[in-house]
């Protein structure tokens, strides 16, 4: 570690497994975690530390790529340790509400099968309208997106996997605003100038405060003065809500319930994304 952190970097991130390779004799491998973290800290204090338990952030408990569609950025690690002695996996899905730990979710998953180039997996990348909804699954729920992407026997990126890549970031480019309305309060109603052809809507969350919001609704006015009521639970860093493609003429933001202090920061962004694209 001292050779990797003196001679190489920046580096952003150091990402331990919850693997744990044991021998012929079932000996198992013992960690020194805590010289570990305090070697990387003096080393390079800006490097952030992935494990079940953090310090930094943590693994959703899957290897999907996907998050709690409640993400609270909170942790409880008393008693716990990274790899076998971890929480529950649906712990680190939701995160702990009322956690004393401030560990965000990363979702990590692979652009491949596996984690390592095969040649005759070269036709089962994923397109880049899977890595999209993947997208939506994660940071879409307020995760961090890991997507493991593996060099060939050239030791280059694939053209399968570029080409992947590079049309995954045009949908995104293509589908996303940049417009958005701060919201200081409980409620917050959203007349637009003309009606507005939409099937998504991004909430973000000012976290300089801490992680407020543990349920909101967006009520939907169409312009022939249909409505719908959309329900979500925590916001966090983002949020992507997908419904099916309507005219809208006001959109309404209340948030229900809340954690004690001051009322939550919300910024609200609307946008259209491809039919096909929608959260399934």
């Amino acid at each position: 570690m001292k050779e990797i952190f003196t001679n190489y970097g920046p580096i952003w991130e150091l990402w331990w497994d919850g693997a744990n390779g044991e021998g012929p004799n079932g000996k198992k491998q013992v960690y020194d975690w805590d010289r570990f973290k305090k070697t990387v800290r003096k080393l390079s204090p800006n490097t952030v530390i992935f494990s079940d338990v953090g310090p930094d952030i943590r693994w959703c408990g899957n290897e999907k790529g996907i998050a709690g569609e409640t993400n609270w950025n909170l942790l409880d690690t008393v008693g716990f340790t990274p790899g076998a002695g971890a929480p529950p996996v649906d712990t680190l899905n939701r995160g702990n509400e009322n956690g004393k730990n401030w560990i965000p979710a990363e979702c990590d998953v692979s652009i491949r099968p596996g984690w390592f180039y095969h040649k005759e997996e070269d036709d089962k990348v994923k397109t880049p309208e899977e890595l999209f909804q993947l997208y939506l699954k994660s940071v879409g729920r307020g995760a961090n997106l890991l997507l493991n992407v593996p060099p060939d026997r050239r030791g280059r990126i694939n053209e399968q996997d570029s080409t992947a890549l590079v049309r995954f970031k045009r949908l995104r480019d293509e589908s996303f605003n940049k417009v958005f309305v701060e919201c200081n309060s409980d409620s917050v109603v959203i007349n637009f100038e003309k009606p507005m052809r939409t099937n998504c809507i991004v909430l973000k969350e000012s976290l300089n405060r801490g992680q407020k919001v543990s349920r909101f609704r967006l009520h939907l006015i169409e312009s022939n003065n249909n409505s719908e009521d959309l329900k979500g639970t925590t916001i966090g860093n983002e949020r992507i809500i997908t419904f099916s493609t309507r005219v809208l003429r006001r959109l309404y933001l209340i948030i229900d319930d809340y954690k004690i202090g001051l009322v939550p920061n919300v910024s609200v962004s609307e946008c259209l994304i491809p039919e096909n694209l929608i959260e399934k």
